[in-house]
């Protein structure tokens, strides 16, 4: 007799085989193992369902549900993509990373990583593909991530003349080779608009969104993903700003982080300037934290 812990075993690797072309559960999981044999040792059957059909009810609800989480959190990959290689991408990546945490939130944490290791299922967009993952994965980082007390004028007094500034959790430094920032932002857009519309009318022909959009141009942006008012916002800024941005957020004081940018195109007095301007409008959008 199994105890609770191989019961539990054995429904997850029961659930988590993907589903046939019919939504329905295979036959046999991954490792040849018979699931009418799994189904028997763990469910019983009733009056109108056989063990292997009550356990199939668990497999595709299981699949649909991930499935449909992982599109809403990568929309902007999805699009890259298109609608079949997108759900095909997230098939094989649930089978090499099945879901081990009691959160949905945490489902797509190594999306980037399995897609780099899996350059083939984005061949021909791999480097737009990733950057989209990177930022849609920062965005939902930004979201819930813990938010410490700001950094007050009196704290940034006591700090000393040489500063370490600590970084809020949520605050996401991404360093981007395509406008991926701009392309989520039109998507989210589009969809504002498409709702607006669907809501002024009772009945409306089924929806024909575009499979594939024309993709932008290769182009350097620093970003920063931040959260303010239970909202998250991206923030583009130069090349200097976000150095030493990223310099102080890894733990490097004032000084070593001025250091590590080149602020020599212009006098010492417009440097401070440029410093001046950049701490201020961080420390307003409440950046730095005790």
């Amino acid at each position: 007799m199994m105890d609770l812990d191989q019961i539990q075993r054995n429904m997850f690797e029961a659930v988590r085989q993907p589903l046939t072309a019919k939504e329905g559960m295979r036959q046999r999981t991954r490792e040849g193992r018979s699931l009418h044999g799994i189904a028997d040792a763990i469910i019983k059957p009733n009056d109108r369902l056989t063990s292997f059909e009550r356990l199939e009810i668990y497999n595709r609800q299981y699949w649909l549900r991930v499935l449909a989480a992982l599109a809403e959190d990568f929309e902007g990959l999805r699009l890259i993509i298109g609608d079949k290689a997108f759900e095909k991408v997230s098939i094989g990546y649930l089978q090499d990373c099945p879901s081990r945490s009691f959160t949905l939130r945490n489902l797509g944490s190594r999306l980037e990583g399995w897609l780099r290791s899996h350059p083939e299922v984005v061949a021909g967009v791999e480097e737009i593909a990733f950057d989209m993952v990177r930022l849609e994965w920062a965005e939902i980082e930004a979201f819930d991530e813990e938010q410490k007390p700001r950094l007050s004028e009196s704290d940034l007094q006591s700090l000393g003349a040489d500063p370490q500034f600590q970084l809020q959790p949520y605050v996401r430094l991404l360093e981007l080779n395509y406008p991926v920032d701009s392309m989520l932002l039109a998507i989210r857009r589009q969809q504002r608009e498409f709702g607006m519309v669907s809501n002024a009318v009772e009945e409306r022909q089924p929806r024909r969104r575009p499979r594939k959009r024309t993709l932008p141009k290769p182009e350097k942006v620093y970003l920063a993903v931040h959260r303010a008012d239970n909202s998250v916002y991206f923030k583009r800024m130069d090349q200097q700003a976000f150095s030493l941005l990223r310099a102080l957020q890894e733990g490097k004081r004032l000084s070593e982080a001025v250091e590590c940018i080149a602020l020599s195109d212009g006098s010492g007095e417009q440097a401070t300037e440029k410093l001046q301007v950049w701490f201020a409008l961080w420390s307003s959008l409440g950046w730095f934290c005790k």
